[in-house]
């Protein structure tokens, strides 16, 4: 596990982006699992959603960020009106993101709410503290199998690789979670299984409420 963020190199990603929506003042898009969100300082790590999206949107600024290893939707801003405009709703938390996940082994319960604070630990692991930032994740389970279960998550909080930490905190973690996995639930899936399938949020302009959908791919 690399200790600095100029150690890591992304391995390439082959997988397009999908533009689900568009406006002149925002995208909505579906990020492959394997794509970083924003390129990193190390010149290895150029290729990102916001390096590819600039090339045909010069103007395109990042919101939000998924993981390398999470795929699925995330709203991209075409202008400094439309950044400010949903930067202020994630800020008063307006908007609402829903999950899909698959976890190792059967949960006992059908649905309920992890509550467990979150602070950052040695690079890049976050870790469960009571002197950690509040961290709310409401889960629903889908279906249940012998050595895993599908669930719906919604983050009531948005922290650091909240939905990774909390799965592993409950027991659970997401199969092929290479940061706060176990060698059984990272040998389960060829990537990490968590894709962003749902946001809702007002537009900008119109305000409208929008509800964004990207399929579960798994």
């Amino acid at each position: 596990m690399a200790t600095d963020a100029d150690d890591f190199v992304a391995p390439p990603c082959f997988e397009q982006i999908d533009i689900l929506y568009q406006d002149d003042d925002l995208l909505l898009i579906n990020k492959p699992s394997g794509l970083l969100s924003l390129s990193g300082k190390n010149p290895l790590n150029k290729d990102s959603v916001h390096h590819r999206l600039v090339q045909d949107y010069p103007s395109a600024l990042m919101l939000h960020r998924l993981d390398l290893g999470t795929s699925g939707i995330m709203i991209i801003a075409l202008n400094k009106a439309t950044n400010k405009a949903i930067t202020l709703q994630f800020q008063q938390r307006t908007i609402e993101k829903s999950y899909n996940a698959i976890l190792r082994g059967q949960l006992k319960h059908s649905g309920g709410t992890i509550d467990a604070p979150i602070a950052r630990g040695d690079f890049p692991r976050q870790v469960i503290s009571p002197d950690g930032k509040a961290a709310q994740s409401h889960y629903e389970v889908l279906e249940q199998k012998s050595d895993r279960c599908r669930v719906l998550f919604t983050p009531l909080t948005g922290r650091t690789h909240q939905l990774r930490i909390h799965s592993q905190h409950i027991g659970h973690p997401i199969l092929g979670c290479d940061l706060y996995g176990d060698e059984q639930s990272l040998a389960m899936a060829d990537r990490l299984m968590l894709h962003a399938t749902t946001i809702d949020f007002n537009h900008p302009v119109s305000g409208k409420r929008i509800h964004g959908v990207s399929p579960c791919p798994f």
